[in-house]
């Protein structure tokens, strides 16, 4: 399967760590890889120092942070060949698998051990099907062959490992099933535990923790908030890991937190609904109405999408001594006039979800009534509507069914956005009780609190400023009174559901404007209103937008406007300039480059009990981490051979973009150089291969990127270089395109930002930093000068971005001006203003500023140049009024 970006981004910063720790050690590896500036802009507020594990000091102990409904699960399969290849060196890693219930050890396995199923598939195309899934019940099953021939993966449940005492614990337990394991072994071997007294009293057991640590497993950890203790880590020590992974949405402090993701993320790859629609409701039968009502307004929609989507609604209802329980719910449903085969109860009694296909066409069901959390591993994207009759503050479920309707059906955004949204009905007393009950469970979800506040919005229009208890600043609305049937409410909603709100009172109903509508919103009201209706809300909408010109943004207006993209000319065409897109248009060969690795780069020696490798000026030791084995030069091992290495280090280091045959040529050559010309021993070099194909990749990385400069600077700089603007092709800056991301909460009133005051996005850096005031000057720029800004976002996907050799480059503002030409600004602070990365913004810059043919400008702003202040040197590049 195609990973997303994200998790892309995960598994990177995962190899990173392991290999650098390979070398370094994780304490310093942790440190390397957190102090990069990208991560740590990434981990701003969550990292703190590495903390190893008692009496595991050297091994590589992380923790990777992903939020519910992220697939920690696929990256858990995808993280075994990492740490095979970067940490274990091992061709067919030993791994012990661990989650914290006994129902999902058993869906882990039935998973595993499906051939089809995506986490097997990840397995068997890492170790070319050579898999072997056991429940750790069935350890006595496991061969030695086994261990030596095939990737074991051995899942259990923390608690099956965790005990202060092994007595009475299988897995501590000695089995004669496992001699085989041990026969060849010393009768004791350090770190291993013996048995006591009777027959063989003081010689090793044959039982499952001593195999762990003999072998050295890879410890996968799942939901790690819940395993991480001081009792867990003594088990840790029996087990004896070779390394320890840990994956879960809320780390604890103990964790070494080494990577983060944020909601904003799995909203953008499409991973997710967001945000939560939040409607509250005095009796727990308004609330259920309510939500079967949103149900059927999301059928009607759905019935419009290119996809089946069959919205559902997920019913928590109350325990079964309280009023709303699950016979009560169910019976109000059906006099509502819902039939039961529509009605599904899934409760450790009743299991009629068993065996149901909810994907199904042919599937009937649209109701799913629960208490308690639902089968772990239960998940249906169809799943739109949760509706809790409990209360949520205090229910230890509802975060796990609140996280079943965040999953984006195909994982693919709607093209109607109240498909993209998740909503909640909850039983309250108060608005305000009710939103911070569901942020509570957000956050426990893993996401921040920022990202819990900014994705919780009300399905009743006016309530949703102050939610959270805030001051906020009054909004300004109209009201028009209307003559309005039940029916027509609900189609006035879906005109633009969080511009317009119903309002019942005594008189009747009225509709109340928050917010300007676009053409295209009240050519959609006028349909939807009488002809009588129509000429009073027109002559409403005017009114309230002359007296609230002001305070109405160019976007909220329904303007847009266009940044044009940069392009290249590809032989003949022209093509967006990116560096990838570009590098595919170019014929570079491995075979032009140097293939041979000189002794100051990779190199041997043998001592008594291991490898000494030089790399790159760094000393690593290669010892034999199995009692029953030595290594040697001069062992020779049948298969072994100079081909065969080939084989293996090309399956290393393989990319899209590299020619197979030129691939197995260059690294043929590489060997031979390695074996003939240094005079290395093939053997040494099959006990160190994992070492040698990162040194390969290494040089195959660097030999990439001299390519991608030459490309980058042949298409953009060079004389013959022609580059071009496409409008078509550019980035359209319009309402709600960074809905989502966490806006501006400082006091100053911005002006001139395209999108409105409310919905600025955050600054980089502190509150009032020097970025924010770069904003301020930008915005103080008189309206003869500057019609409008906006905040470009880094890394959004709608983002304004320059290529460069590695990447892109996303300008902190783009602006219109008042002569009609397009503005692109960066700031960079006084200790990077001329740094290298520096230079490469300005001069791509510089280039797309030139292709824009005086229509438009490009300015690197620093805290002060040459005495200017960052206002006077917008006004220079602008020009003064």
């Amino acid at each position: 399967m195609e990973l997303k970006r994200y998790q892309k981004g995960t598994l990177a910063t995962l190899r990173k760590f392991l290999t650098e720790s390979r070398v370094e050690g994780p304490i310093e590896a942790f440190r390397t890889v957190t102090s990069d500036p990208e991560q740590a802009e990434r981990m701003e507020g969550l990292l703190s120092p590495y903390r190893p594990l008692n009496g595991l000091a050297d091994t590589p102990y992380v923790c990777l942070r992903l939020p519910t409904g992220g697939g920690k699960t696929i990256l858990a399969a995808y993280s075994v060949a990492v740490a095979a290849e970067s940490w274990m060196e091992k061709d067919y890693p030993l791994v012990l698998w661990l989650v914290p219930t006994t129902t999902i050890r058993k869906q882990t396995v039935e998973a595993l051990k499906n051939p089809k199923h995506p986490y097997r598939t990840v397995l068997d195309e890492a170790f070319e099907g050579r898999v072997r899934v056991l429940d750790i019940a069935d350890f006595g099953q496991l061969t030695p062959h086994d261990i030596k021939a095939n990737c074991c993966v051995i899942v259990g449940t923390i608690q099956t490992l965790r005990t202060t005492s092994t007595d009475g614990r299988k897995v501590y337990a000695h089995s004669e099933d496992l001699e085989p394991h041990f026969s060849a072994l010393p009768r004791k071997i350090a770190g291993l535990e013996t048995i006591e007294g009777g027959r063989g009293d003081g010689t090793v057991k044959f039982s499952f923790a001593n195999l762990m640590h003999l072998h050295r497993p890879l410890m996968i950890v799942d939901e790690a908030h819940k395993a991480v203790t001081g009792l867990s880590q003594e088990m840790q020590r029996r087990v004896n890991p070779s390394a320890i992974i840990e994956f879960t949405a809320t780390p604890q402090p103990e964790s070494n937190l080494l990577h983060s993701v944020s909601a904003q993320e799995l909203k953008d790859e499409e991973m997710i609904k967001l945000p939560v629609m939040l409607a509250e409701h005095p009796t727990w039968q308004q609330a259920v109405d309510g939500a079967v009502a949103k149900r059927k307004e999301l059928e009607d929609i759905a019935a419009t999408d290119a996809d089946y989507i069959r919205p559902i609604v997920l019913f928590q209802a109350q325990d079964r001594n309280q009023e709303a329980n699950v016979e009560v719910l169910k019976d109000h449903l059906v006099e509502s006039g819902i039939d039961p085969s529509r009605i599904a109860i899934a409760t450790g009694d009743q299991r009629e979800l068993d065996d149901k296909d909810l994907f199904d066409p042919q599937c009937e069901i649209d109701f799913v009534l629960t208490v308690e959390a639902l089968k772990e591993g239960w998940d249906c994207s169809f799943a739109y509507v949760f509706c809790s009759l409990a209360n949520i503050a205090s229910s230890t479920d509802a975060e796990q069914l609140l996280g079943r309707v965040l999953r984006m059906p195909y994982a693919k955004e709607r093209k109607d956005k109240r498909l993209n949204r998740a909503y909640a009905h909850l039983a309250s007393k108060t608005f305000s009780a009710a939103a911070e009950a569901l942020k509570d469970k957000l956050v426990a979800m893993g996401f921040s609190e920022v990202e819990a506040e900014k994705n919780i919005q009300s399905q009743q229009p006016g309530l949703d400023d102050g939610l959270f208890g805030r001051k906020a600043r009054p909004r300004a609305s109209v009201t028009v009174p209307v003559d309005l049937q039940d029916e027509d409410a609900e189609k006035l909603r879906e005109v633009a559901g969080d511009k317009l709100e119903i309002v019942n009172t005594e008189e009747g109903r009225s509709i109340r404007v928050t917010r300007t509508l676009t053409p295209e919103e009240r050519e959609r009201l006028a349909e939807r209103l009488t002809q009588a209706g129509v000429k009073q809300v027109r002559e409403a909408v005017d009114q309230f937008e002359t007296e609230h010109a002001t305070r109405i943004s160019p976007a909220e207006r329904g303007e847009s406007f266009v940044i044009p993209a940069l392009m290249a000319n590809v032989q003949g065409e022209l093509e967006l300039a990116e560096t990838d897109l570009l590098m595919e248009h170019s014929d570079w060969s491995l075979l032009d480059h140097s293939h041979q690795l000189g002794s100051g780069e990779f190199d041997l020696t043998q001592t008594a009990d291991a490898f000494e490798i030089d790399l790159d000026g760094r000393s690593l030791t290669i010892r034999t981490r199995d009692p029953s084995t030595q290594l040697s030069f001069d062992v020779e091992v049948e298969g072994w051979s100079e081909q065969g290495l080939v084989l293996f280090l090309a399956k290393q280091v393989r990319e899209a973009d590299l020619s197979p045959t030129q691939l197995i040529e260059w690294l043929a050559k590489a060997v031979s150089h390695l074996t003939a010309a240094r005079g290395l021993p093939l053997a040494g070099l099959m006990q160190s291969k994992y070492i040698l194909a990162r040194k390969l990749r290494e040089r195959i990385a660097t030999i990439r990127n001299k390519e991608r400069s030459k490309v980058y600077q042949s298409s953009l700089f060079a004389p013959e270089a022609k580059p071009e603007i496409s409008f078509d092709h550019g980035f359209e800056f319009k309402e709600g395109m960074f809905a989502g991301v966490r806006t501006y909460e400082g006091d100053y009133e911005f002006s001139k930002h395209f999108l409105g005051r409310d919905h600025l996005p955050a600054f980089d850096g502190r509150a009032g930093g020097d970025e924010e005031q770069c904003g301020r000057a930008l915005d103080s720029l008189p309206s003869t000068i500057l019609l409008h800004w906006v905040r470009n976002v880094s890394q959004h996907r709608d983002a304004f971005w320059l290529p460069l050799e590695g990447g892109r480059f996303y300008p902190d503002f783009v602006a219109e001006l008042a002569d009609g030409k397009l503005a692109v600004i960066e700031y960079k602070g006084e200790p990077y203003a001329t740094n290298d990365d520096s230079k490469a913004k300005v001069a791509i810059g510089n280039v797309w500023e030139k292709a824009m043919d005086g229509k438009g400008l490009f300015l690197m702003v620093e805290k002060e140049v040459e005495g200017k202040q960052p206002r006077d040197q917008l006004l220079a590049k602008f020009g003064s009024d």
